[in-house]
């Protein structure tokens, strides 16, 4: 069901051009231009950042793609030029920096925040690791929650990738149900694929972008509880896979030992098929990942720990195990490889997952919910008087930070 009648412009301002064979966030992105794109809009994909050979040819799904500059007004010309009906901003960070130039230049445009998951969330999870503390809601009222938090308020609608995300907004930040907008992973059944039964199989695996610190921080995990597993399966080995494998990733590689830094995979879903377990305990983190939902398709059984499995599948039986302590993941995971009854059950619960999803109406309630904030933006804006506060000129530090640093740099150029 397309919901524009007339062709509408979205402008998305990634704060990297998508690359979907490097992480789950660049398969998200494209997720949500496809969405767009199926509802009759015409995109643009703007970013500042630098193109590498594993960028996603956005051309090939009719997508404008516009290079564009921070701190530099030239965006303020492009923008009025462009004119777009709707605005997405990839991430809280890529809202800070644009969001005044466009609520200057095209006020009325809807302007969407995209958050991939909560950074002060997962920021704070993080630090809580690092010290050996045991996660407070207390440790999430930081200084990056209010930069976050204030992007939030900024925008017309922001889009939470999980439920825990968005329980969280509206219980602990009472923020307004009508600012945010559940948008899970979307997941669809591939009944015709065929993956490798269980015999055909071995191995454990895992696999993350390494410029994503909880996936390099699991790879530490892995190697300290992997002696353990080699031991009870001597022949047994786990494969590491991820984009921009540090120097300090590719020191872990040891071949007597069974553990393997394999680098970069082509096609995570292929990749997996070659393999019993997804072996996942993730120390800290937020939001959904994309390595379960791959682990569904290939057939893969996982086991995860809480902080990895939150958010996903809505409740549904997980696919294998989630593990509260180490010697727990520990155990599980051996059973999944080597039993292959526990491994068929895993299985099922994959199909059934995938089955539950299949033929929803995914994102269809996000478009309702802009454009009724279109239809009538006036008193949308209104009622969130936070935003109208922060929209006055005295916090507007974002904007007049990037316009000393535009004249800065001029200066510096003559």
């Amino acid at each position: 069901m397309v919901i524009c009648d007339m062709r509408k412009k979205m402008l998305v301002i990634g704060l990297v051009w998508p690359e979907p064979t490097s992480s789950a966030a660049g398969w998200r992105i494209l997720q949500i231009i496809d969405l767009f794109i199926s509802n009759g809009f015409e995109v643009t994909f703007a970013s500042a950042a630098s193109k590498s050979e594993f960028s996603y040819p956005l051309q090939d799904k009719g997508i404008v793609e516009q290079e564009i500059a921070l701190n530099d007004s030239t965006f303020d010309q492009w923008i009025q030029d462009l004119e777009p009906d709707y605005v997405l901003f990839d991430r809280f960070m890529v809202e800070e920096q644009y969001s005044w130039r466009i609520s200057q230049s095209c006020p009325t445009a809807v302007r969407i925040l995209d958050t991939e998951d909560l950074h002060f969330v997962r920021n704070a999870r993080q630090e809580a690791y690092k010290k050996g503390l045991e996660e407070e809601k207390s440790m999430y009222y930081s200084d990056l929650a209010k930069r976050e938090l204030a992007s939030i308020y900024r925008s017309d609608l922001s889009i939470l990738i999980s439920e825990f995300e968005i329980n969280l907004l509206k219980d602990e930040f009472r923020i307004d149900p009508a600012l945010i907008s559940y948008l899970p992973f979307r997941l669809e059944s591939r009944n015709k694929i065929e993956v490798p039964s269980f015999e055909e199989r071995s191995n454990f695996m895992f696999i993350g972008n390494f410029i994503h610190e909880p996936n390099w921080k699991t790879v530490q995990v892995i190697k300290e509880i992997w002696p353990i597993i080699r031991k009870r399966l001597p022949k047994a080995e786990v494969h590491i896979y991820g984009a921009y494998p540090s120097e300090k990733v590719n020191q872990l590689h040891n071949e007597a030992q069974g553990f393997f830094i394999k680098g970069r995979a082509e096609d995570a879903v292929e990749t997996m098929k070659n393999y019993r377990v997804l072996l996942a305990p993730i120390p800290f983190g937020a939001g959904q990942k994309g390595k379960f939902i791959d682990a569904l398709y290939a057939g893969t059984a996982s086991v995860s720990s809480l902080v990895g499995a939150e958010g996903m599948f809505q409740g549904l039986a997980w696919p294998g195990y989630i593990a509260d302590t180490t010697a727990e993941l520990i155990e599980k995971a051996i059973l999944l490889h080597e039993d292959k009854e526990e491994w068929e059950i895993s299985r099922q619960k994959s199909l059934e997952i995938l089955r539950q999803f299949d033929g929803m109406n995914w994102g269809q309630n996000l478009m309702k919910q802009i454009v009724e904030i279109e239809d009538d933006l006036s008193k949308h804006r209104s009622k969130n008087m936070v935003g109208q506060i922060l929209w006055s000129s005295q916090f507007l530090s974002t904007k007049y930070l990037s316009q000393w640093i535009e004249e800065k740099n001029k200066k510096a150029q003559t």
